[in-house]
Order: structure tokens, then C-alpha cells, then sequence
């Protein structure tokens, strides 16, 4: 089986500053794929050259067998994203633009208008379609945004905190459709914060720390290979953070402090 996205060597700094160091991984199609790593340690970076939203960077990244810099702009129909932060147009109704997306896609009218019709259904937005998106909640906005990501049917996609703002019963729809995905050949790249969903969701978890993969494998396999009982202390022994319950009885203390003055 190829890979769906095959990165070797890669590299890119912003001035001095390294933020990916000479990075290699193969992701294959129907895999859920955790990427984790502290702020700054170049998980965003990944994702905008995977998205060709940054161009210039060392190294070869290849999506379905073809090396990015030789793609045209036709490859973003077989990806789909989920940004952490929404940046829609809050001028249009949801429908529209959905609609909009669907042009982009070239997607047949009908089938966009079944899909969009099904998708609102299932994420309860249907009655809110017809309003615009400036009065949408930040739950609803995360569900648009999944919504696009999904409508043209991607062979990857791409998601940064897709359960931001989601009520708890979206959020175990949300799970639920990465594994349906995932089992359809489809390929999920996905990044959080959130520990306990990044273990038991994932196939394989790549952990990225100061712009280096500092582990790669499936949850069972790294626990093995360290003393971590879960995802979140395996994190914070390879990242080196190690100090969070000092750092927070420290804030304690200080705000018992100045309680009493």
C-alpha cells in the first residue's frame, strides 16, 4: 500500500528560528493520525504546508504519490480542513455558504443540496441554514466548518481541535465519524490538546516536540516502551514538562496570599 502523504527531510525556519528539524513520517489511507506537541513545536507549521499554505520550506512532502511542489492547486478537491479557529463569511447565510464551497468543489447541485440537507440533520443545524453566520454560537460555527470539510467527501482530512465548542453529544458524533471514515480508506490527521481524546481515538500518534517527531506509534506501543500510565504523562515526560502541579499549587499559594492581606 502507498502512503497519502509521505514527508522526508522536511525543514523550515522563520528567520533564525528552526521550526521543523529534518521531520519524516508515512501516513497511510484509512489511518487516524493524533499529531500532538506543545505550543510552538511546529504542529500548525506541518499542517499550512500540507494545505500549501506555506510554500517555501526544505525538504520533499508528497500527498497521494505526488510531490507537493509539483501539484497545481487541484489536489485541495481530495482534502478537507477543520481550522482551531473559524474565519468564516459571516455576511452569508449557512446555506450559502455552503453552496459556495460546493462551486469550489464542482460539485453537482443536487448532490451538493443532499448532502448539505443530510449533514444539517445530523449536526441539528438545519433550521439555522437560512440564518446568517454571524449569529451562529461557537458550536454552531464548529459545525459548519465540519460540515465544509466533509461535504466534497475528502481522502484526508485535516482537523486542529474539531470538538472546540461542540455540545457532548456532537462531540461522540464527531468520534464516531472519524473511525466511519477511517474505515472507508479515508485518511484523519488529526491535533488536539486534549489528551484523553487523542489516545483513544487514534490508530498512530506522532508526538512533536521543539520541531522534532519524538515518537511515533500506537498508544499501546509507546506506553510499553516508557513508565506512562496515559497519553498525557507520556506527552509531558518526552516534552519535558514535568512541573505542572508545582507551577499550579505555586498560583494557589499566591492567590491564598494575597486573599489574606
Amino acid at each position: 500500500m502507498e502512503p497519502v502523504i509521505r514527508i522526508t527531510h522536511l525543514q523550515k525556519s522563520y528567520g533564525t528560528k528552526e521550526v521543523l528539524k529534518d521531520i519524516d513520517f508515512e501516513i497511510y489511507p484509512g489511518q487516524i493520525i493524533g499529531y500532538i506537541g506543545p505550543n510552538g513545536a511546529g504542529k500548525s507549521t506541518t499542517v499550512k504546508i500540507l494545505l500549501g499554505i506555506i510554500t517555501e520550506y526544505n525538504g520533499t512532502v508528497e500527498l497521494f504519490g505526488k510531490d507537493l511542489k509539483k501539484w497545481d492547486h487541484s489536489y485541495k478537491k481530495h482534502i478537507g480542513y477543520v481550522p482551531e479557529v473559524s474565519d468564516l463569511y459571516d455576511v452569508l447565510s449557512g446555506m450559502e455558504y455552503l453552496k459556495f464551497l460546493s462551486n469550489l468543489y464542482e460539485l453537482e447541485e443536487d448532490t451538493a443540496l443532499l448532502r448539505i440537507t443530510q449533514m444539517a440533520k445530523v449536526f441539528e443545524l438545519s433550521e439555522a441554514l437560512s440564518s446568517r453566520i454571524s449569529s451562529y454560537s461557537k458550536g454552531m460555527r464548529q459545525k459548519l466548518m465540519i460540515i465544509a470539510s466533509l461535504i466534497h467527501d475528502p481522502e484526508v482530512l485535516f482537523l486542529d481541535e474539531p470538538l472546540s465548542g461542540l455540545d457532548a453529544n456532537t462531540a461522540l458524533v464527531v468520534k464516531e465519524l472519524m473511525h466511519g471514515l477511517a474505515k472507508r480508506g479515508k485518511t484523519v490527521f488529526y491535533s488536539s490538546h486534549v489528551m484523553e481524546v487523542v489516545e483513544k481515538i487514534s490508530d498512530r500518534i506522532l508526538i512533536l516536540n521543539d520541531g522534532a517527531i519524538v515518537a511515533d506509534g500506537d498508544f499501546e506501543s509507546l506506553k510499553a516502551a516508557s513508565t506512562a500510565s496515559n497519553l498525557e504523562n507520556l506527552f509531558n515526560n518526552l516534552t519535558g514538562f514535568d512541573n505542572h502541579s508545582e507551577l499550579a499549587n505555586d498560583l494557589i499559594t499566591m492567590m491564598s496570599e494575597e486573599a489574606v492581606q
